[in-house]
């Protein structure tokens, strides 16, 4: 079912839902996961949403159309990871997700898209990329600028705990 889930290249519709980021990382792949737990226990519908800043600093003139067969091969790329990363997690889960689950794959600025997307929303959640010790304090720039900026609740998921061994 996932390999033919559609991807949609514009930002997920206007409406009560639960919005996922997702960047493909294991803290995404655990942020989908609660994510699928929120819209069933809510009775959402799921958008999950992928970001690719194809030049963060810009292009100088003349340069976009150079680098169009490029961005299109990292649009689809990054598509192909979203469905890998649904079928992930849904293989992971005691009882797969089942409900209304959408697919966005978007080109722009990571944050800035993210948090448009997320205005009028029932909870956006992300995930963050502490790895342990002092670093599983901090939370990235994106869900540090959710939690600060957008508009709806925010659910921010910690990576699991390590397994001790």
């Amino acid at each position: 079912m996932t390999a033919t889930l559609p991807v949609h290249h514009e930002p997920p519709p206007p409406g009560p839902a639960i919005l996922a980021g997702c960047d493909g990382s294991d803290a995404a792949l655990w942020a989908l996961d609660r994510a699928m737990t929120e819209a069933e226990a809510h009775r959402l519908p799921l958008h999950v949403l992928a970001v690719v800043n194809p030049s963060p600093t810009g292009y100088p003139p003349g340069m976009a159309d150079l680098v169009q067969e490029s961005t299109e091969r990292l649009t689809e790329s990054m598509s192909d990871g979203l469905r890998r990363a649904v079928a992930t997690v849904q293989s992971a889960r005691t009882r797969p997700y089942a409900g209304p689950l959408t697919l966005h794959v978007v080109l722009g600025n990571v944050i800035d898209l993210l948090l448009q997307a997320s205005d009028g929303r029932h909870t956006l959640v992300v995930g963050t990329r502490g790895n342990g010790g002092f670093a599983r304090l901090l939370l990235g720039s994106v869900s540090t600028a959710a939690v600060h900026h957008a508009t709806c609740p925010v659910l921010v998921v910690p990576a699991p705990p390590a397994e001790e061994g």
